[in-house]
């Protein structure tokens, strides 16, 4: 089967153009790797269960799509994506995945360890069709070790991998990070590792990637402090440890995040704030002082920061050199300028089984001053089985009978 026959759009300046990914994961992780993959070209088939497919269909905070299967989990990361529907437990279905196989770049899945080897469908089963394909396996802890078998969602790695022990501050700790930091992390792990084996001078290969390794090798300095200066990790929550004043501050309207992380820093917002004393009390003479003093210091600066909106303030300490920006909601920053002027959003007009237009993230990266992006909106559940299938060489009445036994 011709790559982009399915769906139409892929880009040929893309830097994936021409790499075929089947995409057998649920929910968040998984989804998330191919969504990266899909906007950066590659052609992404879904390969989903009869009749309920991706559980995320069924997630989100809007009930009404959640019923339509096109629940807005769903739909956040599966843009530009194919569907195909196969029951990998029938023996046909199984045989349609191999032939697939034998056509694709890149295969992933988030299943439990083991379970693509027991439905007969494990590496080195697919490997026999295609030596050169890219097995990515996305699990919780690992294929191996005691925890493999355990289930894994989110909020159980964030627990597990310390993420929680640190997040909050001495009197909210442990909290859970407000978004589904692991899943995320974890395909952003999966996406850059796949990209990699795809650059290797032989291809095909097994990978291995575990949402705990992800989420603690994203901690370095929390995880370097304790391996290599003793330090037991700690909640700080809004304060920056390795410096102050760098932390969250209360103005007129609401908190200002403000990182002066360098003595000429401090002296410059001292300056601003109109308090030029703080620079030659001894309190705060150097890094360390500061640190030690972080909340004395930071009662005198929001004496003044009080007096002023948080963004007034932000405009004019970045403009003197010290990093600052008012805390902003999700919805103020999408609407700002900043995001709304680098094409960060595309709308869809006609999302199968919708009547109302959707805005869908992009990914955060341009290439040569363009947002890599997919063409066609997030499928349908099974919404290009035939067509597959046909290119795969199934003909009409072999399809139908396919469908009508609830293989496809």
């Amino acid at each position: 089967m011709a790559i982009d026959a399915v769906r139409p759009g892929i880009a040929r300046s893309t830097p994936l153009h021409g790499i075929r990914v089947l995409d057998l994961t649920n929910v968040l992780a998984g989804p998330f790797a191919c969504h990266q993959l899909a906007h950066l070209g590659a052609e992404v088939i879904k390969v989903e269960t009869v009749g309920s497919g991706d559980l995320a269909r069924n997630l989100g905070a809007d009930p009404d799509l959640s019923a339509r299967g096109m629940g807005i989990s769903f739909l956040a990361q599966n843009a530009g994506k194919a569907s195909l529907t196969l029951n990998l437990k029938d023996t046909r279905g199984k045989t349609a995945l191999k032939r697939l196989v034998a056509s694709a770049d890149v295969l992933v899945e988030n299943f439990r360890p083991g379970v693509m080897q027991r439905l007969g469908l494990g590496y080195e089963t697919l490997r026999a069709e295609n030596p050169a394909l890219i097995y990515c396996a996305i699990s919780g802890f690992g294929q191996d070790g005691p925890w493999a078998d355990r289930p894994a969602y989110d909020q159980i790695v964030q627990g597990v991998s310390g993420v929680m022990s640190i997040t909050g501050d001495a009197a909210s700790a442990p909290l859970r990070v407000g978004y589904p930091l692991a899943d995320t992390v974890g395909g952003l792990t999966a996406a850059m590792a796949i990209s990699a084996a795809l650059n290797a001078e032989t291809r095909g290969g097994f990978i291995d990637v575990s949402m705990l390794e992800s989420v603690l090798s994203s901690m370095g300095w929390v995880v370097s402090n304790h391996l290599i200066g003793g330090v037991d990790p700690a909640p700080q929550g809004n304060e920056n440890p390795t410096s102050a004043p760098s932390g969250t501050f209360q103005c007129a309207d609401g908190l200002i995040n403000i990182a002066a992380n360098k003595d000429e820093q401090f002296v410059a917002l001292a300056d601003h704030l109109g308090r030029p004393d703080l620079v030659a009390s001894p309190e705060y003479a150097t890094r360390e002082d500061r640190k030690r003093n972080r909340l004395r210091l930071k009662a005198e600066l929001e004496t003044v920061l009080t007096t002023r909106p948080a963004r007034d303030w932000a405009q004019d300490l970045n403009a003197i050199g010290v990093p600052a920006g008012a805390v902003m909601s999700v919805p103020e920053i999408l609407a700002h300028p900043q995001v709304r002027n680098r094409d960060f959003l595309a709308r869809f007009d006609d999302t199968p089984g919708l009547d109302r237009p959707i805005e869908l993230m992009r990914i955060g990266a341009m290439i040569d001053g363009v947002r890599p992006s997919v063409a066609t909106p997030p499928p349908a559940l099974g919404q290009d089985s035939t067509a597959i299938l046909s290119a795969l060489g199934y003909g009409t009445d072999e399809i139908a009978t396919l469908r009508a036994e609830g293989v496809i």
